[in-house]
């Protein structure tokens, strides 16, 4: 490139990352493929791509990551898993039976859109499938992060969703959470249950498990966890003061959600009226009101107009009692 070329030679069987694809294109080269007589290709070459320079500050991201969430207390044990899209095809995950406190680069696997394993010493994660489901359904999604931080998975648990229009940072970087119904975890059918809600939700509570997160990046992935389970957190303590949480309303909502879309951030809210934005409060003992939906129903009649249908009413009411006693 440098040279000034506008053909490059390259053997069969290489790998175009991302960063090199969109280099190329800027450039105007084009790329001829090399078969046979060439180097040798080689012995793994999904191996030399989970060793690529370009792979390597993803896997140091991904051990940073999972050391936060580790910090934060959203994972204990082995739990939790993160991953991130290199390539089309390709996605480079965290191992099974690791603590997220103790992840090396090396321990970093590679799996493909099906979850085979293609690089790495140790097993994949058991729950890419889920992973692998949100690529599948939003290519935008370039990092996953699941984990089970303990407030976010109270509501997970309990089957309910956290209110919205109240705290605006909350509104533009989550906004409306889904919840998915429960499966095995590991499955194919727990990998599935998010595929309905993926593209409109970054942030999904899996039910009786955890939450998992969607992003361009691994620690906005991470971030979104954070601001979903101190918003939780937030909303518990607020419930102990013994008076109602407040929310801001609709056109405020609206001003917020013009925000994220500017973000590039997904909502289900995008595009609904005014009216549909908000939830109402909740009633004392915890009972969730279904969300407000805008009425299509005729205007209330005036006031005199009323005034003449109750008088009609009573007097065919007392017609009919007169009626009966005679």
């Amino acid at each position: 490139m440098r040279a000034g070329s506008r053909d490059v030679l390259v053997r069969e069987g290489a790998i175009l990352t991302p960063s090199a694809r969109d280099a190329i294109s800027a450039k105007g080269i084009a790329l001829k493929t090399q078969a046979g007589g060439g180097s040798a290709a080689p012995a793994n070459k999904w191996q030399a791509l989970l060793d690529s320079p370009e792979a390597a500050p993803i896997k140091a991201e991904i051990v940073d990551v999972g050391r936060k969430l580790w910090q934060r207390q959203y994972v204990d044990g082995n739990g939790g898993n993160i991953s991130y899209r290199i390539a089309e095809d390709a996605v480079i995950c965290t191992p099974t039976l690791v603590s997220k406190a103790d992840l090396k680069p090396e321990d970093l696997c590679l799996v493909d859109l099906t979850g085979k394993q293609l690089a790495g010493g140790k097993p994949r994660t058991s729950e890419i499938l889920l992973h692998l489901e949100i690529y599948k359904s939003v290519p935008q999604a370039k990092a996953v992060v699941h984990c089970h931080p303990p407030h976010a998975t109270a509501y997970a648990i309990t089957g309910r969703v956290p209110p919205t229009c109240v705290i605006p940072e909350y509104e533009v970087f989550i906004g409306k959470v889904a919840l998915t119904p429960y499966e095995t975890p590991g499955t194919q059918k727990f990998a599935e249950t998010v595929i309905p809600v993926a593209r409109d939700h970054n942030t999904i509570l899996l039910a009786n498990h955890g939450i998992v997160c969607w992003a361009d990046t691994l620690t906005h992935a991470e971030w979104f966890v954070e601001v979903v389970d101190t918003y939780c957190r937030t909303l518990m303590l607020a419930s102990q003061l013994g008076t109602p949480v407040t929310h801001f309303g609709e056109d405020k909502a609206s001003d917020l959600i013009g925000i994220k879309q500017k973000l590039g951030l997904p909502d289900e809210r995008i595009g609904m009226k005014e009216c549909q934005l908000c939830d109402l409060p909740e009633q004392p003992g915890g009972i969730s009101i279904p969300p407000r939906t805008c009425s299509t129903a005729p205007a209330a009649p005036p006031a005199e107009d009323v005034e003449s249908i109750v008088q009609a009413v009573t007097d065919a009411v007392m017609a009919a009692l007169d009626k009966s006693k005679a």
